[in-house]
């Protein structure tokens, strides 16, 4: 017995080294933890239940079955995150670059399969090479096992992916699916073809940093949720992120235990519109004084700026957050807000999370660029997200509220259960000058009677009053007591069910 269980402590010693020492501490050097520093840094202390530490590749070929290491390049099992399961895999790119390999994927789907079973989130630590080339397709069948996984889980768990070295080729299609992407400024990147091939095919020169790095996702691609500054802030702002979503979609949003006070007043925000409507103002002003200690984490908060995402709490329970950005864009809807707001809020109704949603959209963005771009079907992304939503759905309309935008944004019609307007709120077709330019056409030459019609319609269509003798505005209130009344509304919608016609899926306009 004794033989076997120093043989026990040898083979987890050489798991546990990984790559060896020489490795390790070239991946140090570069700035990067190690797959197992990364797990007990994301993981609270002592929780981590490590699976399939001996497994070892199969493959002979091409001299790899004198090269064996016991884990075969990652780490997989479950744990803890501020007392909370989840599942995790981290990819030890000191062990045969974090290539994967049959055996490796294998790891994944197992602690993937489980997780499904018990209603836990996966969260991936992605540093790898990509697929192994010396097992061939063996190596792509692994892949793909782990993809069908990611589809199968989809609106099932959570699924997060955090980027911390390479991820290239078929390797990114499994971050891809996942429900939220964060990566490592400067250390991490992503893409489907190297600059080498990019060069040899469209004659490009670009660097992998320019092509798939953190900067490049978060800011123009958007495939990067958040990007951080190095692996050990990522790791503390996941954990942060983790407590916003629950466990599966059986669950309920999470619930935290909450000292600011549910009717607490904002009077600042009785100033926060401007007298001039075409003036801006930043709507981060208005989250952070409505959510709970003005904690709110934000999603893609410089890629699509012209709309913001993101979760906070009220009354301690999660919320969604999607709201116009005045500031950028004027707050108008084009493809890109359109396809980022769209995701976050199928997200948000798959996880059982309520969504509030602020409004200030003076429509969609028009030009060539936009509609030769698909705006129409982009732009219906948000719409079907919304109107297919079951969650509680409350709507603030701060200011104005045009067009087609109006109903897209979580509007009475799209089943809005609670659709609260400020005094401040224009709801109609257009603004009051473009639309005095359309039905007094032939009036235009004279100024002054263009003046006195714009006046006349804003009169009549400019204010929240019009949508609130049809019912399409619950109440008009006043900004300082909005998050007394959004609190009040969540409540009032936590027991909220409602069902869509029994169907196999949607089809949503892709």
């Amino acid at each position: 017995m004794q033989d076997i269980i120093e043989r026990l402590q040898q083979k987890r010693e050489a798991a546990r080294l990984g790559g060896g020492e020489a490795r390790i501490a070239r991946h140090h050097a570069a700035g990067k933890l190690t797959a197992r520093e990364r797990v007990e840094l994301l993981l609270d202390e002592g929780s981590f239940e490590e699976w399939d530490m001996f497994v070892e590749h199969r493959c002979s070929d091409f001299g790899m079955a004198e090269h064996t290491v016991p884990g075969d390049g990652v780490v997989t099992g479950y744990g803890t995150v501020n007392g909370r399961l989840v599942f995790l895999f981290s990819q030890d790119f000191t062990v045969f670059g974090g290539s994967l390999s049959e055996a490796h994927a294998e790891k994944i789907c197992k602690i993937m399969d489980q997780a499904m079973k018990v209603g836990a989130p996966v969260i991936g630590l992605n540093d790898s090479g990509g697929a192994r080339i010396q097992e061939g397709v063996a190596s792509l069948g692994g892949y793909a096992e782990v993809f069908q996984r990611n589809v199968l889980a989809s609106g099932v768990i959570p699924q997060i992916s955090l980027i911390m070295g390479p991820c290239a080729g078929g390797a990114v299609y499994s971050p891809a699916m996942t429900d939220f992407i964060f990566m490592v400024e400067d250390t991490s990147y992503m893409f489907v073809t190297g600059p080498e091939v990019v060069k040899t095919v469209t004659h490009e020169e670009v660097t992998h940093e320019q092509l798939g790095g953190a900067k490049t996702h978060s800011t123009v691609s958007g495939v990067a949720d958040r990007s951080f500054a190095s692996d050990v802030e990522a790791l503390l702002m996941l954990r942060r992120f983790v407590d916003f979503l629950p466990s599966s979609n059986r669950d309920a949003a999470p619930r935290l235990s909450a000292d600011d006070p549910a009717g607490r007043s904002e009077p600042s925000l009785d100033t926060l519109v401007p007298d001039n409507p075409n003036k801006p103002y930043d709507m981060h002003e208005l989250i952070v004084k409505m959510v709970d200690d003005s904690d709110f984490f934000e999603l893609q908060p410089n890629y699509a700026k012209n709309i913001i995402i993101g979760f906070a709490r009220m009354q301690g329970v999660s919320i969604g957050i999607v709201a116009n950005q005045p500031l950028v864009l004027a707050g108008c809807l084009d493809i890109d807000s359109s396809r980022k707001a769209a995701r976050f809020v199928r997200f948000c109704d798959a996880f059982n999370i309520p969504i509030v949603t602020l409004v200030d959209v003076p429509g969609f963005m028009p030009g060539t660029a936009q509609e030769y771009g698909g705006i129409i079907k982009h732009g219906a992304k948000l719409l079907y997200a919304y109107a297919e939503a079951t969650v509680p759905k409350i709507t603030v309309i701060t200011r104005k509220a045009y067009g087609g935008a109006y109903d897209v944004m979580a509007s009475k019609h799209l089943r809005g259960d609670v659709n609260l307007a400020w005094p401040s709120a224009e709801i109609a077709v257009m603004g009051p000058k473009g639309a005095v330019e359309i039905i007094f056409r032939e009036d235009l030459a004279d100024a002054e009677k263009i003046v006195q019609r714009t006046e006349e319609y804003r009169a009549k269509f400019a204010n929240p009053f019009s949508a609130g003798h049809r019912g399409f505005i619950d109440d008009v209130i006043s900004p300082r007591s909005t998050r007394e009344r959004v609190c009040r509304s969540l409540s009032m919608l936590r027991g909220k069910h409602l069902e869509n016609p029994w169907r196999k899926h949607g089809n949503i306009p892709l």
